[in-house]
């Protein structure tokens, strides 16, 4: 019996796929036409709950020799992180509010609340994995250079152990995200100079260095006899927020039914194909409204690696078009609720953690997907195309 990573569909002919990407790229116009002032007021106010949760889980926590203070005062301060990370960091620095010119809202600059740099993560994540969204050997994101999610991956011993591997990757997921893109595994293989390494490394110790002195020496220091229930609490909420991460992210990659292709594969996509590649290489999670806006609406993991510059909020209002689409040409949208996506990476982490057999055919594959005739050219890679251009007139309103 075929596993739901290898059902397959009928193959988009050229026209078929052009007309498909077409259809996409009128979705993101439409969007791009809705983007107005209610979308700056949005995340100001998610930033002064993000900021009013902060204030109150650290002070909840000074007071932490009454266990509902310090229960409170974790979920306040893990809460914070996960708004602060998920739905405002992440945005911003994706650039979905550069056309407000807000100094505060600037993704070339922003600064989050985790040890990994913000330039770091621009690379890594905006241009790596978007431009190179599940492309093994390209997308950093594909395992963080350790865990082996896709068929198309090598196995190795270490792989037997991955299972356990991704409990210790949820537990410190920040910490994961930091060091992923130091390619730990090709320094190794002797693939990367070892001096070059170190010198990525550098800037990750310095943010690294901040966060702990800020969460574990700083904050612990000004609650003076209350040091270790605070340094417990930082502790704790950074490991919710580590777990929350993790689970949004991996089921959003890896459930069954998501793909993965070769470098041969996607040469010379059109964009057309490279629209394709983000459906069939996404997942979504279904749940309500405070689901989503936890989730930084990365919940809608499909819609947001088909327009990742376009406002979070947004997504939920583009994903029934995209999904009729997806409907109309065939294409499997990838989509269920938070238990069954979380139960779905976990099977593919324990099933991929054995030799498998890659099964291969229809739309689940680029070759099948994107005929040759659809890869004339290389596609533009949508992440750079700016709102600020796009939407410069909003930036007078």
């Amino acid at each position: 019996m075929k596993t739901p990573t290898e059902r397959s569909t009928t193959p988009l002919s050229h026209d078929q796929l052009e007309a498909f990407g077409a259809e996409l790229e009128a979705i993101r116009n439409r969007l791009l036409s809705r983007i107005d002032e209610s979308d700056a007021r949005y995340i100001r106010r998610v930033i002064s709950v993000q900021r009013l949760a902060e204030l109150g889980g650290r002070v909840l926590l000074f007071a932490g020799l009454l266990p509902p203070a310090w229960a409170a005062g974790v979920g306040l301060l893990a809460l914070s992180k996960v708004l602060e990370n998920m739905e405002i960091g992440h945005n911003v620095m994706h650039g979905q509010y550069d056309w407000t010119n807000d100094p505060v809202l600037d993704g070339t600059r922003y600064e989050w609340d985790n040890v990994c740099p913000g330039d770091q993560w621009r690379h890594s994540h905006n241009y790596m994995h978007h431009t190179f969204t599940n492309i093994v050997g390209k997308d950093r994101d594909v395992g963080y250079g350790f865990l082996r999610v896709a068929d198309e991956q090598p196995l190795n011993p270490a792989h037997l152990f991955q299972p356990l591997s991704a409990l210790g990757l949820m537990l410190l997921f920040q910490w994961g995200v930091a060091l992923h893109d130091l390619e730990i595994d090709r320094v190794a293989s002797g693939e990367k100079p070892v001096r070059e390494a170190l010198s990525d490394a550098k800037p990750i110790a310095r943010k690294a260095a901040r966060q702990v002195l800020k969460d574990y020496v700083l904050f612990p220091v000004l609650a003076g006899p209350m040091a270790p229930l605070v340094f417990a609490g930082n502790a704790s909420a950074n490991a919710l927020r580590n777990v929350w991460a993790f689970l949004i992210i991996f089921c959003g990659h890896f459930p069954e039914g998501v793909h993965a292709y070769s470098e041969d594969e996607a040469a010379g996509e059109t964009r057309a194909g490279w629209y394709l590649r983000q459906i069939r290489g996404s997942a979504n999670i279904e749940g309500g409204r405070w689901f989503h806006i936890l989730s930084g609406n990365l919940s809608h993991q499909i819609e947001h690696h088909l327009f990742p510059d376009i406002p979070a909020r947004r997504y939920a209002e583009a994903a029934p078009e995209v999904q009729a689409v997806c409907r109309k040409y065939g294409v499997p949208y990838t989509t269920g609720p938070l238990g069954r996506q979380v139960a779905s990476v976990a099977r593919r982490i324990a099933r991929l953690a054995l030799p498998t057999r890659t099964v291969r055919s229809g739309v689940a594959t680029a070759p099948a997907a994107i005929t040759r005739g659809a890869r004339a050219h290389l596609g533009h890679r949508p992440q750079a195309q700016s709102i600020r251009t796009s939407r410069a007139s909003l930036a007078d309103i």
